[in-house]
């Protein structure tokens, strides 16, 4: 693809460092009716429309050009090509940018932020899907430490099922993603509901960026737990069924009550450890708290009462706690845990529900991931 600047549309701030949000339409709009977005959109960031290049082989709408003679991974890949050197040259590195696309524009937001996720500060997908054979990464927690809003409608006849079923399960599940997801009951439109909420995702993604910085994304190269001499190894089996919804709960494969036991055991005899009522889990939660605590405020669940973790009723049996990014991400991509969906945006982007164990073995890799929760708040 020959390079020739996008169309683009812009609204909202002017000022060259304001955070960006780029907004993609899908297939039969073009940049002037997804700019009206912004109208509803928090004031502070500036807003960038840009038109797809339908002509050029699809554009944004992937999931309705497979199969048309050219391959996927080629003209997605030029795509992306021709829309980066517009975005790097508005959007230098270090200005925030956030995506976000409808139908076939979620399918290239998508894109763009699988094949480099850690230029973006979050995706939003409405009413679309990822990219799936269009050869880009999908590894489990390719995504960890990044916010993502996600919205599909129950009667979207547009997106193909088996798209949007792969999409949701896999940014609520394996990609690591912090996924605040939205079951719409409309059909493929953005509804005001979405709209609203997508606002408030937006407003507090970036109050999280002002105030607190950008998270590592995806997995460290390397991680070194100071619990697990030996690394934190493999969780067995698939992962748990797990809300999506809040408040964020285990539903299977839970803890047996005996092994739950041993494990509230364990963090209550280790120094400084007070037990209470948490201000935020659900009823029945035992909360844990330290007296002394010199950890950032990312350290803890509810950092003004110096809670640093909880554990959930007999019912579920998962914890929440707090872990540094890089343990965060290592604890998502071996199987013990998955982000908050308010993780960098209302929570630390360390906030994650670890995994009721299910053996004696289990017990200690839990003990271990909650014990390095603990230094954490404790500034070691």
């Amino acid at each position: 693809m020959s390079f020739e600047a996008p169309v683009v549309t812009v609204a909202g701030s002017t000022d060259a460092n304001a955070p960006l949000v780029v907004l993609l339409h899908g297939r039969g709009a073009d940049e002037s009716s997804i700019l009206a977005l912004a109208e509803q959109l928090p004031e502070g960031p500036a807003y960038a429309a840009v038109r797809a290049p339908i002509a050029e082989g699809g554009g944004y709408a992937w999931f309705e050009n497979r199969g048309i003679g050219r391959p996927v991974e080629e003209s997605l890949a030029e795509t992306i090509a021709w829309f980066r050197k517009w975005l790097d040259e508005v959007a230098p590195l270090g200005r925030t940018v956030i995506p976000v696309g409808f139908s076939g524009g979620a399918a290239f937001a998508g894109g763009l932020v699988l094949s480099d996720p850690q230029r973006f500060a979050g995706l939003a997908v409405l009413n679309g899907t990822l990219p799936w054979d269009a050869g880009l990464p999908v590894e489990v927690a390719h995504l960890a430490g990044l916010p993502v809003f996600l919205v599909h409608g129950e009667q979207d006849l547009v997106i193909p099922t088996d798209l949007t079923r792969r999409t949701w399960d896999y940014l609520t599940g394996d990609s690591g993603a912090a996924t605040l997801a939205r079951r719409d009951p409309g059909a493929h439109v953005i509804s005001d509901e979405t709209v609203a909420e997508l606002g408030d995702w937006l407003s507090r993604r970036l109050h999280h960026l002002e105030t607190v910085g950008a998270a590592l994304v995806g997995r460290a190269e390397t991680v070194a737990w100071p619990t697990l001499p030996d690394g934190l190894p493999a969780r067995a089996g698939a992962r748990p069924l797990v809300s999506w919804a809040y408040p964020q709960q285990q539903f299977s494969d839970q803890s047996p009550h005996e092994l739950q036991s041993a494990l509230f055991d364990r963090i209550t005899r280790a120094d400084g450890v007070n037990v209470g009522e948490s201000q935020v889990a659900v009823p029945g939660s035992r909360a844990f708290f330290l007296a002394e605590a010199a950890g950032p405020a990312e350290a803890f669940v509810v950092a003004e009462e110096n809670e640093f973790a909880h554990l959930h009723p007999l019912y579920d049996t998962s914890l929440h706690l707090t872990l540094p990014n890089d343990l965060a991400a290592d604890a998502i991509a071996q199987g013990w845990a998955q982000p908050h969906m308010h993780a960098g945006t209302r929570k630390s982007p360390g906030f994650v529900l670890v995994y009721g164990p299910r053996t004696e073995a289990e017990v200690e890799v839990v003990a271990g991931i909650v014990e390095a929760s603990r230094l954490y708040a404790l500034g070691a």
